[in-house]
């Protein structure tokens, strides 16, 4: 079965004032690099990197690494521009994919061992959303079965995958993502995770 995953990271991070894909965490990787190695790690394949803003600097840091690189210059319409140009490749290229994974990669205590689990909870329910749940929201990292895409593929430029996750409600599968709702999308956001590591 084969699951593929897609890592939007296209934005311009215009609220933290500077590319949230260039911040070292934990490790000193930066926090690209760390949702990417936990894409490669979960065993799931292909895996697209969606980039536009600073498209040039952010694709060398993850040159060596065997993912797929869209750069998307329409990155600015919003993140479901985004999604829809990861997935329209995805499909074009490996036509054969059963279910994608759609994440971001400003969740700093993502791990391959939770994709690993969406991958291993759809393989035991086949449900059409396998979706992470943290602090009272179904959200991403979130599967979606095939029979998906196409609703993917009609969603607003300024929507993301949640969208679809909302409507499904009723039947999907949740998998807990612990901290899962820390993200960085502002300089507190930063600050606090700075000042609250483990």
């Amino acid at each position: 079965m084969r699951v593929g995953i897609i890592i939007l990271a296209a934005g311009s991070s215009s609220r933290l004032g500077k590319p949230k894909q260039l911040l070292k965490v934990n490790g000193g990787k930066t926090l690209l690099e760390k949702t990417t190695y936990a894409a490669l790690d979960s065993g799931a394949n292909p895996i697209i990197v969606v980039l536009g803003n600073q498209a040039e600097i952010l694709s060398k840091i993850i040159q060596t690494l065997s993912v797929t690189v869209v750069t998307h210059k329409y990155w600015i319409l919003g993140m479901g521009s985004s999604l829809k140009a990861g997935l329209q490749k995805l499909l074009n290229d490996h036509p054969e994919t059963e279910a994608v994974i759609v994440t971001v990669c400003d969740q700093p205590y993502l791990t391959a061992e939770h994709l690993k689990k969406l991958i291993t909870v759809y393989i035991h329910t086949s449900s059409q959303v396998v979706a992470s749940h943290y602090n009272g929201i179904h959200g991403v990292p979130a599967l979606f079965d095939k029979s998906l895409f196409q609703k993917l593929l009609e969603l607003k430029d300024d929507e993301g995958a949640r969208k679809i996750i909302r409507p499904q409600a009723g039947t999907i599968e949740l998998v807990p993502f612990e901290n899962g709702e820390i993200d960085i999308d502002t300089p507190d956001d930063l600050n606090y995770l700075t000042n609250n590591k483990d």
